[in-house]
Order: C-alpha cells, then structure tokens, then sequence
C-alpha cells in the first residue's frame, strides 16, 4: 500500500480491487521497555505491510507528544501510513484545535476521533469549553482541517447507551458530522458484528465498517478488557480459556487459532478489513494475518457470490 493516502481512499481502493485492507493498532509506551517492545514489534509487523497502523491518544493529551512522535516515526522510518486517535476529554476547544494544527504540520493525514473513556467507576464529565460528543468532535474536525476523520462503533452496544437503537441514532450522526469509516470496538462472537452491521446499513450508515480484533494472549489481561469496554467471552470460548489459564503458551495457541478462525470468517462474508488491537507486541499478530494471507478466505466469499449470481 502506498504511504500518503487517505483511508477512505485505502479503503475504496481495497474495494475496487476486492481485497481487504489490514491494520494494526499501537499505543505510546511509557517506559524505555516500552519503546523496545513497541519498535521489535514494528520490525516483525512492518513488512506485513498494513494498509495503515493508529497510535493511540491518553486522556486529557497525557501521551500527546508521544503520539505525534510516534506517528512521525512510522511513517519517517517504517512507510507506513499512520492515523491519530484524538479524544475529547479534557481538552477545550482551542485546545484541540492546537493538538489538529501539530498533527497537520507533522504530515498526518487521518485522525481517529473519540470522545474518549472517564476513569474506571466515574460518570463522563465534559471539559469546561470542550466538547461532549465524539460527534462533536468529528464536526469541528471536517469543518476546519483536511484530516479524513474515522469514528469508532460498538457491537454490543455502548455502555452508556440506554438501548441499541438510541446507540446506532448517536452513529449516524458521528457519521452524518463527517466520519468516513468506523473501526469497531472488540469483540469475540460474529454475530455481534453482523447484526450490528445490518442495524447500522437499516438506519441509513453506508460507510465501511472495519471489525476491530484483540488476539488473545493472556487470560486475566482479557478479563480486565472486556469488564471495561463491556464486551462479552462465549461461553465455549472462556471455558476453554479457564482450562489452559495456567498454560501461558497454551493460551497464545488457542488465542491466535480463535482469532484467525473469526477474521476468516469476517472476511469471507465481506469485512472490509481486519483492525488488529497489537498491544505493541507481534507474534499473535504476526501468525493470524500471515495465515490469513495464505488462506485468502475472501476470495472465497468472491467465489460464493459469483457462483451464486451464475445460477440465476
């Protein structure tokens, strides 16, 4: 893929060309371990050659200057195509406009916005002359800079949401504010996705909706995840999880066999892409997409259409 385009433009050229458009997820790291972990990883995962990779943005801009170095850096010295997470909380809107202005003069050209999460336990608290919706932010973003602006989106409904319609009725107008595409938030069970996609196309949200997947690694480490973003393990999949919990190995062994199962799934039933949620590590990533790459389970879903508009 070429570095210095558009995602939206990622994603239509993946269409045209009836290829999935594959990206990674990094967040800034905190410590000089941390960057070690962060730059091994891009070196097993760069040559994979993602479509593009995010970094992501701590509350309140506590990783701010982390996140536009790091952004610089993966498309100084990897070639690739880096979005921005941008969150509201915490920030007024001059603020914001001032964190929009440094990532146009560093060359980013597609920035993630949220609204962003409150502390564990604490209700969300708009910032005195900030703004209060992800919505918001995504208007004040179209109106005054060039970014192509993604959005994010909940298959199992936000938490905060008081039914799953009142959530997609929010969606729509992030999407009618300007985003050009979504990235969903984690899940483990299809059908989350493939019901929320067929709410979101009923309520008029045509653009690509991009599944978002977290290999698993580490049971407890899933545990705190899904208890904080309010997605759901099936059953079979956390009986089976509970069963190798003291086998680290064993669990990074059924993680990448379940996630590749599921991303081969997605794509083969018309996922634009797959979103890999790395925690700035590679191995499971690395193995579920270069299997992917190899099985191209979405040209066997090609295959299935046309073979099914031939016998009409």
């Amino acid at each position: 893929m070429p570095a210095g385009m558009r995602i939206s433009e990622l994603l239509e050229l993946g269409r045209a060309e009836g290829r999935p458009v594959f990206s990674f997820e990094f967040f800034p790291p905190k410590t000089v371990e941390g960057e070690r972990n962060l730059h091994l990883a891009l070196e097993a995962l760069a040559p994979l050659e993602p479509a593009f990779v995010s970094v992501t943005y701590g509350a309140g801009g506590t990783t701010r200057q982390r996140t536009v170095r790091i952004v610089k850096e993966l498309k100084a010295a990897y070639g690739l195509e880096a979005m921005a997470h941008l969150t509201c909380i915490g920030a007024t809107v001059e603020q914001l406009r001032e964190v929009l202005g440094e990532f146009a003069e560093a060359g980013i050209e597609n920035v993630l916005a949220l609204r962003g999460d409150p502390p564990p336990g604490e209700p969300f608290q708009p910032t005195p002359g900030g703004l209060r919706y992800a919505s918001e932010l995504v208007g004040l973003i179209k109106r005054d800079f060039p970014f192509c602006v993604g959005g994010a989106c909940y298959p199992e409904t936000h938490q905060e949401a008081a039914t799953p319609e009142e959530d997609i009725a929010h969606l729509r107008e992030k999407v009618e504010a300007g985003a050009e595409f979504l990235i969903t938030q984690l899940f483990f069970d299809n059908r989350h996705y493939f019901d929320f996609v067929a709410r979101a196309r009923a309520a008029g949200i045509e653009v690509p909706i991009i599944p978002g997947i977290l290999p698993i690694t580490q049971v407890g480490q899933l545990e705190r995840m899904t208890a904080l973003c309010g997605a759901t393990i099936p059953q079979a999949l956390h009986r089976e999880l509970q069963a190798r919990r003291e086998e680290p190995e064993a669990v990074l062994d059924l993680g990448v066999a379940y996630a590749t199962l599921q991303c081969a799934e997605l794509l083969e039933r018309g996922a634009p892409g797959i979103h890999f949620y790395t925690l700035n590590r590679s191995p499971a990533t690395r193995a579920i997409l270069s299997a992917l790459k190899l099985s191209r389970p979405w040209e066997r879903g090609r295959a299935g259409v046309e073979v099914a508009l031939r016998r009409r």
